[in-house]
């Protein structure tokens, strides 16, 4: 029996590397994948990463995306959307601060947000990564809420103990924490060593 599904969404906050780069390792994987790309998604996939496309985005990760399924942002009852369908967890990368103020707020507006809310309906991991600066008190109360709700904030916010000299480590600094909570095991940065 095949393990469930994670849901994997990407939004339009600034951030679009993190998004490609941890869909590339659990493609490679072949970890089980629901993914939604919102609209502003797109845009910042094409900002920032040069991707314009699903055909693109799956070239770029790899090419082989038999564990990959992939579903409509404006699809409000596909699969995700009900918490009757088992997934292991949901992970939003990069998450806009208007993604976490919907989710903290359950409008479930896009499918992203209905699943969020199921996610954490149904007490499943919920991993978000914001990656905005500075933060207003509307987006720390947010957060506080997500969080408060079972959500597990993990800021785009990389470490240098490690002496990145690139921006790819810089990014997988952040997808090895995502990777960690997922419970996902790759080894792509060294670990502490104190």
């Amino acid at each position: 029996m095949s393990p469930p599904p994670w849901v994997l969404a990407i939004t339009g906050a600034s951030g679009a590397p993190y998004g490609v780069r941890l869909l590339e390792l659990l493609a490679r994987q072949k970890v089980p994948l629901y993914l939604i790309i919102s609209g502003h998604g797109w845009r910042l996939l094409e900002m920032e990463a040069g991707i314009s496309s699903e055909q693109e985005l799956r070239r770029v990760t790899g090419g082989d995306w038999s564990s990959v399924t992939v579903f409509d942002d404006a699809d409000r009852g596909a699969v995700p959307a009900s918490g009757s369908a088992a997934t292991a967890g949901m992970v939003i990368c990069p998450c806009s601060m208007g993604t976490v103020a919907a989710i903290a707020h359950g409008t479930s507006r896009s499918l992203i947000e209905r699943a969020a809310d199921v996610t954490l309906k149904e007490r499943r991991p919920l991993i978000l990564v914001p990656r905005e600066s500075p933060l207003s008190l509307v987006h720390l109360r947010n957060l506080i809420a997500v969080t408060e709700a079972g959500a597990t904030v993990l800021p785009a916010a990389p470490g240098f103990y490690h002496r990145p000299t690139s921006v790819d480590q810089l990014v997988d600094f952040v997808v090895q924490r995502v990777i960690d909570h997922m419970g996902v095991s790759v080894e792509l940065v060294p670990r502490w060593k104190g």
